[in-house]
């Protein structure tokens, strides 16, 4: 990698640390406490997890039953926004309250009121008191994300909302010799959505990927795992899409080297469809 870009993203994430704890010290200072709510969504009923004036959201139907609990406006924090119809399995979420509010939060009671607030497609499943000042984006280590691909030669039955029906085999091995190329810190421009990588960095540290077989609901399934720092827009969809081009044999494991070192969206795969990703786990 370039020094330039090396140092580059030293600066950012020291900057975001630094933020990070003046934060916390602003929490602190003021007995203000922080609360972290662990949550999973079936992302095809909303549109995305942001909120968006007139949209069906995660984020606003979370703030939404939020402030029907706490009798005010709450703004949260998640570990990583995902885009429409994509799903979560353990998304994080950090929101702050007063140190009088605190006192009549139960954790079961809350659950179960959040639960019957928000939409059907939401699931809480934990919330838990953190450390004032505590950020379920900038404390997170990494991000995993699986995403499911159904190769049966006839459409999944019971999947059909949780994965990408690509019928035959796929070559796994070349997938996995072709996934290696994709770990490591460096610029994945090439494998985000062209727009939103204007003026912003494009390096990532994507420090696992794996390619297997996975038997669900009597279907043929590969899984396909990624596991990183952070990810830009469409990033593991693109990578997915490039990959199953190598699993079908239109393209050699190596050509994901030059589709990384081309740094242009065009030299890619197609960006998989929204359905198979899943926001696995988030590492704190």
């Amino acid at each position: 990698m370039n020094d330039n870009h090396t140092g580059e993203l030293a600066v950012m994430w020291a900057e975001a640390a630094l933020a990070q704890a003046e934060r916390q010290a602003q929490a602190r200072k003021a007995g203000t406490r922080t609360y972290a709510l662990t949550l999973g969504y079936r992302g095809e009923a909303f549109n995305g997890y942001a909120r968006q004036p007139g949209q069906l959201t995660v984020q606003g139907e979370l703030e939404r039953a939020l402030g029907v609990l706490l009798h005010r406006d709450v703004e949260t924090v998640c570990a990583g926004r995902t885009d429409a119809g994509v799903h979560a399995r353990r998304q994080v979420v950090s929101f702050d309250v007063a140190g009088e509010e605190a006192s009549a939060i139960d954790a079961h009671r809350w659950l179960r009121s959040l639960n019957a607030l928000t939409h059907d497609h939401i699931v809480g499943r934990s919330v838990d008191e953190r450390e004032p000042g505590f950020s379920a984006r900038f404390d997170a280590k990494a991000r995993t994300y699986r995403y499911f691909i159904c190769t049966s030669a006839t459409p999944p039955l019971f999947l059909d909302r949780f994965c990408w029906h690509v019928p035959g085999e796929l070559d796994l091995e070349a997938m996995g010799e072709a996934a290696m190329f994709l770990e490591g810190e460096q610029d994945f421009k090439s494998f985000c959505k062209a727009e939103s990588a204007e003026g912003k960095s494009t390096f990532r540290n994507v420090s696992r990927t794996a390619v297997e077989r996975v038997d669900m609901l009597d279907e043929d399934m590969v899984c396909i795992e990624v596991e990183g720092n952070a990810f830009l827009h469409n990033m593991v969809r693109t990578m997915v899409g490039t990959l199953v081009m190598v699993g079908r044999g239109k393209r050699p494991s190596r050509w994901v080297f030059d589709v990384l070192d081309a740094h242009d969206r065009r030299a890619a795969g197609e960006t998989a469809p929204a359905a198979g990703l899943v926001l696995w786990d988030v590492k704190y």
